[in-house]
C-alpha cells in the first residue's frame, strides 16, 4: 500500500470538510488511505499528493465525487435500530396521520428508506405515503435505486414484513432479493449535501438522520441540523441513532426521548 505523510493527510481531511462537512481526526489517516488505494493504482499514480492535485483540478469534478463516495460510504441493514420504526408506527396510529412525508437523511444503499417504506405503508396503506431517500454519495443513491441485495441481508427483516415486501430472486438474481415495487413507487432518491443550501424538497412530518451526525463537527453539526429543520414541519420529529445526541445543538427542538427531537410549534 502507498504511504501517506502527514501533510498530504491533511489536505485530504480539509477537501473533505469544506466538500461535504466530514471531519476527520487523525484516527482515521489509514482508512482514507485505504479506500483511496484503488484510486491511486487506478491511474498509475505512485503518491496521494498526485491524486490531490487531480481531484482539485479544473478536470477533476467527477474524480472529486468518486473520492467523496469511497470516503462517505457507511455501513447500515434493514431494520437497524429497531426502536425508531416502532416509534413511527405507533406516532402514526396515535396522532391518526392521514397522509405522512418522510425524509431518510442519509440514506446509503437504501436499506433503511425501504424499512421504512415497509413502516408507513403497513400502518397508512398505498397512497397517503411519500419518502425521499437522499445521500451525498451517488455511488450508494445507485444502488438503492436498484434494490437489489444479497439474500443474507434479509435475516433482520421481521417475517412479516419480509413476505409481504420482498420478492427473492430467481435466475441471474438467484442468491438475492428485491423490494415488491408496490411500496418503491412511493420513494424518491435524491443527492443532498446537508451542508449546503437544500433544494426545493417541501416539509416532512418525520426526518431520519441517524448515523451521519458523528461525522461532522460541533459546528458543522449546527449548520446541518439549522437546515434540515427548515423542511421539518413544526410538530415533526427528528430522529438521530441512538449513539448521537442534538443536546444543545438548536433551541428549536426538544427531546421527547433518546434520540427522538420534536420541532417546537410555532
Amino acid at each position: 500500500m502507498h504511504d501517506i505523510s502527514d501533510d498530504e493527510f491533511e489536505k485530504f481531511a480539509r477537501l473533505l470538510q469544506a466538500r461535504a462537512g466530514i471531519h476527520l481526526t487523525e484516527r482515521k489517516k489509514v482508512m482514507l488511505a485505504t479506500r483511496l488505494e484503488r484510486r491511486l493504482n487506478h491511474y498509475g499514480f505512485d503518491r496521494f499528493g498526485q491524486y490531490y492535485r487531480l481531484v482539485t483540478s479544473s478536470d477533476g469534478h467527477d474524480e472529486l465525487q468518486v473520492m467523496i463516495d469511497h470516503l462517505t460510504t457507511n455501513e447500515t441493514h434493514f431494520f437497524r435500530e429497531p426502536e425508531h420504526f416502532r416509534f413511527l408506527a405507533n406516532t402514526l396510529r396515535e396522532q391518526r396521520f392521514e397522509r405522512c412525508r418522510v425524509w431518510c437523511a442519509a440514506s446509503s444503499s437504501g436499506e433503511e428508506v425501504y424499512t421504512l417504506a415497509m413502516v408507513l405503508d403497513d400502518v397508512l396503506g398505498a397512497g397517503r405515503w411519500q419518502l425521499l431517500g437522499s445521500d451525498i454519495s451517488t455511488r450508494v443513491l445507485e444502488r438503492a435505486r436498484k434494490a437489489i441485495y444479497p439474500e443474507e441481508d434479509n435475516l433482520s427483516i421481521p417475517p412479516y414484513y419480509l413476505k409481504r415486501y420482498c420478492l427473492q430472486g430467481v435466475g441471474q438474481y438467484d442468491g438475492s432479493f428485491t423490494i415488491d415495487r408496490k411500496i418503491r413507487g412511493g420513494i424518491e432518491f435524491r443527492q443532498i449535501n446537508l451542508t449546503e443550501a437544500l433544494p426545493s424538497i417541501g416539509s416532512f412530518d418525520f426526518i431520519f438522520i441517524r448515523n451521519v451526525m458523528i461525522y461532522f463537527d460541533q459546528p458543522t453539526k449546527q449548520q446541518v441540523v439549522a437546515n434540515v429543520l427548515k423542511a421539518l414541519k413544526p410538530g415533526g420529529y427528528i430522529i438521530t441513532s441512538h449513539s448521537e445526541s442534538l443536546h444543545g445543538v438548536n433551541s428549536s427542538i426538544r427531546m421527547v426521548r433518546p434520540s427522538v427531537y420534536r420541532k417546537e410549534d410555532r
